[in-house]
């Protein structure tokens, strides 16, 4: 690579990460934001919320690195326009194709790691996710007991704690039992934890006292340092983690097992989901495309391309949106997949035309001194 073009990617390099790093880092905290609710009503640590956040990351990188990417090469491109740098590179020689050869390097490689993040990566941080999630939706300490709250986790189970601390230790426990013989019993406890003994969860009560109430009237009182309520009936769940479309790889996506209920019902949502991972990376090249015919498409102007630029912000998010309903229409109608791919492909072709319907600088001062010749003659 020559020294000019390498100049000219290193301007674009630096604000395209910059870009997708606060394009992220907003899309990010709107993802928090979501899961922040959840893990605090099942009283999660930092750490898991933290690990669930970072799973989300490479879809949230594969939505904002084509806005990312256009509107870094807006930026730099305008910059180096208003300076007159790109100027000069016409004027020095360079074809028109030459100068833009570095943006769209650059955009190729960024399709080609977004190709590689939703063929592979994404479905498998999703994957993790998902099984984060369903630990903390069927955590049984979160869902047995909360602070300050009845809860029934059973029908014919009460369970009140006055307070639980940071080690998921319970203070003040309360709980009442009514059994299938309509018999009664009532456990109070100072202290309470969740264990496993030989292999079963069990609610391990300090200090307390039952009281249970049979149904011929008779009242049984005992009290206890150590008592092992047992928790297996409520562990036992017949409950499975449930991929989405998102969440699966190419091959269940383009080849989805029939012989499945889900699956079957599902068949174009997968499909479309399937195409979508291979044609989304081409709104790379299509924004930078749009970028670039936004300031080099025109002709110079000392005032700035704000007109053309918000012209061609307008069609890179329209765009985008057509993208979207043509993903969601693909889910009825199989044929419209083609239009995923038709959707990009056509607004590249659409600015690159715009880009090289204009003359370089190179060719358009001997057309101006032909002119004037022609015109002294």
């Amino acid at each position: 690579m020559r020294l000019i073009d390498r100049y000219l990617l290193r301007q674009l390099l630096g604000p395209t990460l910059l870009a997708t790093a606060a394009l992220t880092g907003v899309a990010l905290l709107s993802q928090s934001l979501s899961t922040l609710d959840l893990m605090v009503n099942q009283r999660q640590s930092a750490l898991v919320f933290l690990q669930v956040t970072m799973l989300a990351m490479p879809q949230l990188i594969n939505m904002v690195l084509p806005i990312a990417l256009f509107v870094a090469a807006l930026v730099a491109l305008n910059r180096l326009h208003t300076e007159q740098e790109i100027v000069v590179c016409f004027a020095s020689g360079m074809s028109r194709w030459r100068v833009i050869s570095p943006a769209i390097r650059l955009a190729a490689t960024a399709a080609f790691l977004m190709l590689l993040v939703n063929l592979w990566v994404q479905p498998a941080a999703l994957r993790q996710m998902r099984e984060e999630l369903f630990q903390v939706r069927t955590d049984l300490a979160s869902t047995l007991v909360r602070e300050g709250e009845f809860t029934q986790p059973a029908p014919g189970l009460t369970v009140y704690a006055q307070s639980v601390d940071s080690k998921g230790d319970f203070r003040n426990l309360f709980i009442h039992q009514t059994k299938p013989d309509a018999s009664t019993t009532t456990y109070m406890a100072d202290r309470g934890h969740i264990a496993k003994r030989r292999g079963r969860p069990v609610l391990i009560l300090r200090s307390g006292s039952t009281q249970e109430f049979s149904p011929k009237g008779v009242l049984n009182y005992l009290t206890f340092d150590e008592y092992a309520f047992d928790l297996g009936a409520l562990a036992t769940s017949d409950e499975l983690v449930h991929y989405k479309p998102s969440d699966r790889y190419p091959h269940e996506l383009f080849f989805p097992d029939l012989k499945q209920g889900w699956e079957q019902r599902n068949r174009l949502s997968m499909l479309a989901e399937g195409h979508s991972r291979i044609a989304t990376p081409l709104y790379n090249i299509a924004f930078m495309a749009l970028a670039l015919s936004a300031i080099i498409g025109g002709g110079f102007s000392r005032l700035g391309y704000g007109r053309r630029i918000a012209a061609l912000s307008a069609v890179a998010a329209v765009t985008r949106i057509l993208g979207f309903v043509v993903q969601a229409g693909c889910e009825d109608s199989a044929w419209l997949n083609v239009l995923q791919y038709a959707v990009p492909l056509a607004v590249t072709a659409f600015a690159l035309r715009s880009l090289f319907r204009q003359p370089s600088r190179r060719s358009a001062a001997p057309r101006r001194s032909l002119a004037a010749t022609a015109a002294a003659a």
